[in-house]
């Protein structure tokens, strides 16, 4: 799918990973579509990039049906926002609601809403931004492993249901990011042995994927992808392993860092 003058529909554009995909699609001829809770924070960015802007709460059904709406035009569908959720067992069930709403439910409706067009054009894209959280999981990411875990589900089975349409469908999942995103606003350091990956491979990871209708790409180091291909497949194995290693810290610090972001 060619970028260069297609409408693209960016959720998550105030997030790190979402300010970095919007400089890069603006530079590369993209129309965009930017999508968030703050004018405040959406107003700078239709200046910068000649962008239209639409304010929506993705846990809201009505506004993700109002973004759809409004981005009817859109030939690419980038679903990158999502919110952390991470901890244990003291979730209320407003949180798990609002976790199950962004992070699955929005970036489904969304894909459904505005592929029948895209179809009907013979062409178009659809990425969904995830998470190597969705392919094993680990201590007190159970939520957000759940909602990672069923956004591949869909992504993968939705490309089969559009194969031969002229539409395809992407699923990019990042590891550790640094310097910007989910991740790197906890401040928490990554577990001993882990490497990180810029915000820059991201992106080109997500652009790669809508040029060359990848179905999934796998944004971290080797071994850190290595390791979640294991646990993808020996859970109990993975689980073993994970209580002998040093990654208790981390994820200490990144549920203390996120739970006012639930």
């Amino acid at each position: 799918m060619r970028i260069t003058g297609a409408t693209v529909l960016l959720t998550g554009v105030t997030g790190g990973i979402g300010g970095a995909l919007a400089a890069e699609l603006s530079a590369r001829g993209a129309k965009l579509v930017l999508t968030g809770r703050r004018r405040a924070a959406l107003e700078p960015l239709a200046e910068r990039y000649g962008a239209r802007t639409v304010l929506a709460d993705l846990a809201d059904p009505s506004d993700v049906e109002h973004l759809a709406d409004e981005a009817a035009d859109a030939s690419i569908l980038i679903a990158n926002a999502a919110l952390p959720s991470s901890g244990d067992v003291d979730y209320t069930p407003e949180q798990v609601d609002r976790a199950l709403a962004v992070n699955l439910r929005a970036p489904v409706m969304l894909a459904r809403l505005l592929a029948p067009a895209m179809v009907e054009a013979g062409r178009g894209h659809i990425a969904f931004v995830g998470s190597l959280s969705g392919k094993a999981a680990t201590k007190s990411t159970s939520l957000y492993s759940a909602t990672k875990f069923g956004l591949r589900g869909f992504a993968l089975g939705f490309r089969q249901d559009l194969h031969g349409t002229g539409v395809g469908v992407s699923i990019v999942q990042p590891g550790f990011v640094r310097d910007v995103g989910m991740f790197a606003a906890t401040g928490a350091t990554a577990p001993a042995g882990m490497r990180t990956v810029s915000p820059r491979q991201v992106v080109d990871g997500v652009l790669r994927a809508i040029e060359r209708d990848v179905a999934e790409i796998n944004v971290a180091p080797l071994e850190l992808r290595l390791l979640s291909a294991i646990a993808g497949q020996f859970p109990a194995f993975a689980e073993r392993v994970q209580r002998r290693g040093a990654g208790e810290k981390t994820v200490r610090e990144i549920v203390a860092a996120q739970r006012s972001r639930r």
